[in-house]
C-alpha cells in the first residue's frame, strides 16, 4: 500500500481508533460525559414569530446553569443573558431519538419584538463536577414579521435533513439502536431531543466531507471528518448536516454582502406555504435532502406563480412525512414497500422513498432540474475521490457568469472545492461540445445546463480490495432495488456513472437556478470571489437588483 502524503492529519489516533471512528457507529447519550458532568437541551419547536415564549428541556448534572443568545448572521449579536437558572438530571427514555426525550421545561422566554429573523444560537453553561465549564449549544430560528418584503431574501433551512442525521440518543435515518438486536436505523426521529454536538457551532478548522489533499495511488480511503470527530467528541454526522457546517454559512454570506435576508424552517414550507409570497426569490443551501410532499406543493405553486427559486444545495433525494404536528419525521426509504403503513394501505404516492421511485412518480428534476439518482457522491470514499472540485464550464455566456471571467472548459469553486459531497444530475447528451437533457431525462423544458462534473453511486476500482473501500455494496443495491425493481448487475451498472450540474430553467411565470452540489457554501466560507460573484449574480437577477459587483464585499 502506497505511504500516505505527509499533510494527511491523523488528530492523535491510533490505527485502530481511526478504523474504529470510520466503520462503527458512534452516538451522543445522556451520561456518555461520565465524571465531568454534561448538560444539554432542546425547545418544544424549531421555529417562533416575534413574541412567542420559547419552552426550553434542559438535563443538567449541575444544579444551576448560564444561558447566552446570540444571533448567527453577518455578525454576532447578544440578545440573551442570563444566569443561575435552577437545572436538574432528568431521566431520558432509551428510544429517546424516536420517541423525544419527554424532558419537563426547565425555562422558557420570550422572542423580543425587535429580533430580526434568522438563526439564533442558546450557549448553556454549567459547572461540570471538575470545576470546569461544561457546555451545550442548541439552535431556534426567528421567522420573519407577515407581510409582502419585495426586495427581500427568503432562506430556507434544511431542517429535515438535520432531523435524519441527527444522532443524539441513538437512531438516525442512517444508524442506530432501534430494532430487537438494538443495530438498526430508525424510519421515524423526533425533535424532542438536542441536537448532536457539531450541528449549532463548529471551530472553523472542522474538516469537511470531501477530501482536501491529492491521494497517491492505491491509497487506503480515509474519512477524516469521522476522525476529527471522534478525536474531539463531536457527531460523526456533524459533516453531513445542520446548521454549523451549512446552512449558516449562506446566511452570513448574504447579510456581510448587503442582502436583507430571513430565514424559516422546512417546517414553513409544510404548515405556512403562504409565506413564500411574501418573497420575490427564495433560497436554499447547502444539504437539502429530505422533504415532504406538501413542501415541494409550496415551491411548485410558488414559481408557477411568479417566484424565483435560487437553490445553491445537493442530493434531493428523500420524500418524508411529518407527524404530531412536526414532533416526528417518518422516512422508511429502502424498507418503505415492506413497511411504510401509507404503502401498504395503497397510497403508493406517499410512499416514503426515493422521489424517483416509480410509486411516487414525482422525480426531483420537475421542482428543481436535477435528480439525486443521477449523480450522488464526489470527492468521497471511492467516488471520484481525485475528480473535479468544482463544476467545468460549458456555457461561460450564461447570465449566471457574468463579471467572472471564465471561459469553456474552466472549473468554478475548484480552488474552495464546492462540487461534492452529494451532487445532482440529470442523463444528459454532448451536442457539439454541449450538454443538452436526453429526451428521457425528464428535465423541464427549456432547461439550459451550464456545468457537469462527474459524480458516482458506487465505489469500483480495479486495483484496490474491497475491504479498503469504505462505502460496500449495500447502499447502490438499496437504490437499484428502489428504482428499478431489482439489484441485478445490469441494474447496479446503471447507478456506477452519475454527475452534478448547474442548470437553469423557467416554469410557469417563474425560473429556478439550481447549482446542485452540497459543498456551494465551501466556496462562499472560503471566500471563493468567482463563487461569490456566481451567486450575487443569481440573487440579483432575482431580487430585480442592478448588476452584481464582487468589490462590494467587505473582505
Amino acid at each position: 500500500m502506497t505511504k500516505l502524503p505527509t499533510n494527511y492529519p491523523d488528530f492523535g489516533l491510533t490505527p485502530e481508533e481511526r478504523r474504529f471512528a470510520q466503520r462503527e457507529h458512534f452516538y451522543e447519550w445522556p451520561g456518555m460525559d461520565g465524571p465531568r458532568g454534561e448538560i444539554w437541551c432542546y425547545t418544544d419547536r424549531f421555529s417562533y414569530r416575534p413574541g412567542d415564549r420559547v419552552l426550553v428541556q434542559v438535563s443538567s448534572t449541575a444544579p444551576c446553569f448560564a444561558m447566552e443568545i446570540e444571533r448567527d448572521g453577518g455578525c454576532f449579536v447578544k440578545v440573551f443573558e442570563r444566569s443561575e437558572i435552577s437545572a436538574r438530571w432528568q431521566e431520558t427514555p432509551d428510544q429517546c431519538s424516536v420517541e423525544g426525550c419527554g424532558w419537563e421545561t426547565t425555562f422558557e422566554f420570550a422572542i423580543g419584538a425587535d429580533w430580526p429573523s434568522g438563526g439564533y444560537r442558546m450557549k448553556l453553561t454549567a459547572e461540570g463536577r471538575d470545576g470546569r465549564p461544561i457546555h451545550y449549544h442548541h439552535i431556534v430560528i426567528v421567522l420573519p414579521k407577515t407581510g409582502r418584503k419585495p426586495g427581500r431574501l427568503l432562506q430556507v433551512a434544511a431542517t429535515g435533513t438535520w432531523r435524519a442525521y441527527n444522532t443524539w440518543g441513538g437512531s438516525n435515518h442512517y444508524e442506530g439502536i432501534t430494532g430487537p438486536d438494538r443495530n438498526l436505523w430508525s424510519p421515524i426521529v423526533s425533535t424532542q431531543r438536542p441536537w448532536a454536538r457539531g450541528f449549532v457551532t463548529l471551530p472553523p478548522n472542522a474538516p469537511r466531507v470531501p477530501l482536501e489533499m491529492m491521494m497517491p495511488p492505491k491509497a487506503a480511503l480515509r474519512h477524516t471528518h469521522k476522525e476529527w470527530a471522534y478525536a474531539t467528541g463531536h457527531s460523526k454526522k456533524y459533516a453531513s448536516a445542520g446548521w454549523a457546517t451549512y446552512d449558516s454559512h449562506f446566511f452570513r454570506f448574504a447579510e456581510r454582502a448587503g442582502y436583507e435576508i430571513d430565514l424559516i424552517s422546512q417546517d414553513e414550507l409544510h404548515f405556512h406555504p403562504e409565506i413564500l409570497f411574501d418573497y420575490d426569490c427564495v433560497a436554499f443551501a447547502g444539504h437539502d435532502e429530505y422533504w415532504t410532499w406538501e413542501m415541494r406543493d409550496a415551491v411548485d405553486a410558488y414559481v408557477d406563480r411568479g417566484g424565483r427559486v435560487a437553490r445553491f444545495a445537493g442530493n434531493y433525494s428523500w420524500q418524508t412525512r411529518l407527524e404530531d404536528e412536526g414532533r416526528r419525521q417518518v422516512c422508511y426509504k429502502g424498507r418503505a414497500r415492506a413497511e411504510d403503513p401509507v404503502y401498504k394501505n395503497g397510497n403508493a404516492s406517499r410512499t416514503t422513498t426515493l422521489w424517483e421511485a416509480p410509486e411516487i412518480g414525482r422525480p426531483g428534476a420537475l421542482t428543481f432540474g436535477l435528480n439525486a439518482s443521477n449523480g450522488i457522491y464526489a470527492g468521497w470514499m471511492g467516488c471520484a475521490p481525485r475528480g473535479a472540485r468544482g463544476f467545468p464550464i460549458y456555457r461561460p455566456e450564461h447570465w449566471a457568469f457574468a463579471n467572472t471571467g471564465l471561459f469553456y472548459g474552466d472549473v468554478l469553486g475548484a480552488e474552495s472545492h464546492i462540487f461534492g459531497y452529494e451532487v445532482d444530475g440529470l442523463d444528459y447528451e454532448i451536442r457539439n461540445g454541449l450538454p443538452n437533457p436526453t429526451s428521457s431525462s425528464g428535465a423541464p423544458e427549456g432547461l439550459e445546463i451550464l456545468a457537469v462534473g462527474l459524480a458516482a453511486q458506487a465505489e469500483w476500482n480495479a486495483d484496490l480490495a474491497p475491504d479498503v473501500l469504505g462505502m460496500g455494496i449495500g447502499e447502490v443495491r438499496e437504490s437499484a432495488e428502489i428504482l428499478f425493481g431489482a439489484a441485478s448487475d445490469a441494474n447496479i451498472e446503471q447507478l456506477k456513472r452519475g454527475n452534478g450540474m448547474i442548470v437553469n430553467f423557467s416554469r410557469g411565470k417563474g425560473e429556478v437556478f439550481h447549482g446542485g452540489s452540497c459543498e456551494w457554501v465551501a466556496g462562499l466560507l472560503r471566500h471563493d470571489s468567482m463563487v461569490e460573484q456566481v451567486t450575487c449574480n443569481v440573487l440579483n437577477r432575482y431580487l430585480r437588483r442592478g448588476s452584481a459587483r464582487s468589490d462590494r464585499m467587505p473582505w
